[in-house]
């Protein structure tokens, strides 16, 4: 509470006049109009009847018990001039129309250094949408949004677009469709905020040089997409029992992915598809399908220090070329590489190579799974494990790590975790089709 009266004391000027709102119909309203630049509305407990227009510096503030009711007519509240401070307040019944982003809070172009923070937002087609302004500042807030069905017909809890300098931080963010979406942005900073029961957690289209941290996504159907986005740093995430991907880099250049977490019954840990020059280190990757799954020509990735613990399959790979997957003599650590260390240096004395020639035969070729156990195909396996010249190109890691590193999960978080295991093989799907999940 004392970090958000500080935010409050330097938004504010010195000048400023506290102006008591009684709520009821046009009340807001009529206390904007007459309200002088800088001027803080102090608003009751009850229900405020929307929409309204801040159009000039103002600060509304409630204690938790004034609502800005918007009677499921358009954006709730519309943030048109600089300076404006939104805290304390429920904004509550946007209207319906997904194409004229509804929201409950919308910050419009030429609106910067706005600041929502401390406010509740439920059911609102859109939560906050910050839509050109700069600068703003979105957090601690606690934003629910709709429930209906066709989970891609709802809204987003933060929609950011072209609205460089944004920060959101510390917001729980439920429902809805995704948690954050920014698209055709640049320069955000999206931090320490909890992500459940959505789509994605986080959604990047077309957003660069911007930062994705110390964020918790648990029981979405995909926790962080970055999208046709360069130059994100991605580090420190969570992942938690969601259903498609933990991490999916598609398009993504020069990201640096580190310090992450993603367990719990996903498909995919981590997806990289047509995805160059990232660097992926020191994230746990556990409990998935597949611990990573590298496709569409990615090159110039770099892998170190990363955990691949009890995935069904720890890597896919069709390709021809060989890859190395280690850094500086410092590899990876594999849960099913039955390794020694003789000297005592922390790394394997062996080579790891997670697939052979019968593992790109099986993946192009389902049907011959049928032969998985038969004594031809254990005979060429054991030929490629004799005489690896024959191998075909792929993934080596010449310098495996003896032991993973370890991502602690807080008490709390990991009883949100325990609260959706095995969600996925109960068939809560919603509407969404795994092959089109760059759908927005």
């Amino acid at each position: 509470m004392l970090r958000v009266l500080a935010l409050l004391l330097l938004s504010t000027p010195l000048w400023a006049e506290e102006v008591p709102v009684a709520p009821g119909r046009g009340t807001l309203a009529t206390a904007i109009a007459g309200a002088a630049p800088g001027d803080v509305l102090i608003l009751k407990g009850g229900a405020y009847i929307g929409p309204v227009t801040i159009d000039r510096p103002l600060t509304l503030q409630g204690d938790g018990t004034a609502t800005i009711d918007g009677g499921y007519q358009g954006t709730v509240v519309t943030i048109t001039a600089d300076d404006v401070v939104l805290t304390g307040l429920h904004v509550t019944r946007s209207g319906k129309v997904n194409k004229d982003l509804d929201a409950g809070i919308k910050i419009v172009k030429g609106a910067d250094r706005a600041r929502i923070i401390g406010n509740r937002l439920t059911d609102n087609m859109h939560g906050v949408d910050v839509h050109g302004g700069l600068d703003t500042l979105v957090k601690d807030n606690v934003i629910e949004g709709r429930q209906n069905p066709r989970m891609n017909e709802r809204g987003n809890g933060i929609y950011v677009w072209n609205s460089p300098g944004t920060v959101v931080e510390g917001n729980d963010v439920r429902w809805g469709r995704d948690g954050i979406f920014s698209n055709a942005s640049r320069k955000g900073t999206y931090r320490n905020n909890l992500f459940r029961d959505l789509r994605f957690a986080v959604h990047y289209m077309y957003t660069h040089d911007s930062t994705v941290s110390g964020n918790i996504s648990i029981g979405n159907h995909l926790g962080f997409a970055i999208m046709f986005s360069d130059r994100v740093v991605l580090t420190d995430n969570m992942s938690l029992g969601d259903r498609e991907h933990g991490v999916m880099l598609n398009f993504a250049n020069s990201a640096d992915v580190a310090g992450n977490l993603v367990r719990g019954g996903t498909k995919k840990c981590l997806f990289i598809y047509n995805a160059h020059k990232n660097l992926i280190a020191n994230n746990r990757f556990e409990g998935c399908g597949i611990g990573i799954h590298f496709t569409a020509g990615s090159e110039r990735n770099m892998l170190t220090g990363n955990a691949f613990i009890g995935n069904q399959e720890q890597v896919k790979y069709v390709g021809t070329r060989f890859m190395e997957w280690s850094f500086e003599n410092r590899g990876n650590f594999w849960s099913d590489h039955p390794a020694f260390d003789l000297n005592g240096d922390g790394i394997a004395d062996g080579v790891y190579r997670p697939n052979d020639l019968m593992d790109h035969i099986l993946w192009s070729q389902p049907a011959a799974s049928l032969l998985t156990g038969s004594p031809a195909v254990q005979l060429v396996r054991w030929s490629q494990s004799s005489f690896p010249a024959i191998l075909p190109g792929g993934v080596t890691d010449s310098h495996p790590l003896m032991q993973p590193l370890i991502i602690p999960v807080a008490p709390d978080i990991a009883a949100y975790e325990a609260e959706v295991a095995g969600r996925w093989t109960q068939g809560h799907y919603d509407d969404i089709d795994p092959d089109d999940l760059g759908t927005h």
